[in-house]
């Protein structure tokens, strides 16, 4: 082989090795921009921070797992409710909070979801299973942990709704027994008028009857007086 058949091959090598290059860079751009597109929220492919994404065993919520819980899954996940090819898997309730772990099941993805009032505040996508689970557990403590004034704003207003429930019946029995009492005064009022009445009537009475058996003893004098005239003269037996 001559000197010019070498150089031939040489260069030729280069250029292979050039166009390589080439070609993985640009395979890498690409590859780094579909990145990019998947990693948007509301899509389907495992979010960042999840195990597929290197990180087994995370308990908290990584950046990117935010970003896309502030952002595009919560729309997302309303959208799918509406279906009926979202499956409920669990759910925890604390006050006005709860925490629901979800599954699509044709794509093996799962939503886990914290919210307030049926309202989403904040929604997970991730399609391991195990940490989808570490995220509804955290999210279900933190329901609990939210709730815990809620619930005991509740008790102390059943408590004041009790107590003033407890005054107004004591009110309504104070203002009844207050009105008997006065009943039984006006009553006894009345009664110790008739009383004095009854009393002077009883003592007019008697003095009455005293005059009278006194004008009955005296009638009954003189019909024995005239009893006794006219029989004057007359024989005895």
């Amino acid at each position: 082989m001559d000197r010019k058949s070498n150089l031939r091959q040489i260069a030729l090598a280069a250029l292979i090795a050039l166009g390589t290059v080439q070609v993985a860079g640009a395979q890498a751009l690409a590859n780094g921009a579909s990145a990019a597109v998947v990693s948007q929220p509301g899509t389907t492919a495992p979010l960042p921070g999840t195990p597929q994404a290197g990180q087994q065993g995370a308990t908290a919520l990584t950046p990117d797992e935010a970003k896309q819980s502030a952002a595009g899954n919560v729309a997302e996940l309303q959208q799918m409710i509406r279906g009926s090819d979202l499956s409920e898997l669990r759910t925890t309730y604390n006050g006005s909070y709860g925490a629901s772990l979800l599954f699509y099941g044709k794509e093996m993805t799962y939503y886990v979801a914290l919210f307030q009032q049926k309202n989403f505040w904040r929604v997970i996508k991730t399609q391991d299973a195990t940490r989808a689970d570490m995220i509804y557990q955290g999210f279900a403590r933190q329901t609990q942990q939210l709730s815990e004034v809620e619930i005991r704003r509740t008790q102390l207003e059943a408590q004041k709704a009790f107590t003033e429930r407890m005054i107004a019946l004591s009110q309504d029995r104070a203002n009844r027994l207050q009105a008997d009492l006065d009943v039984a005064h006006q009553q006894q009022s009345i009664v110790a008028s008739q009383q004095q009445q009854t009393r002077a009537e009883a003592t007019a009475l008697a003095q009455q009857k005293a005059s009278a058996q006194d004008q009955l003893k005296a009638a009954q004098r003189q019909v024995r007086e005239l009893q006794r005239q006219l029989d004057s003269g007359l024989p005895t037996q």
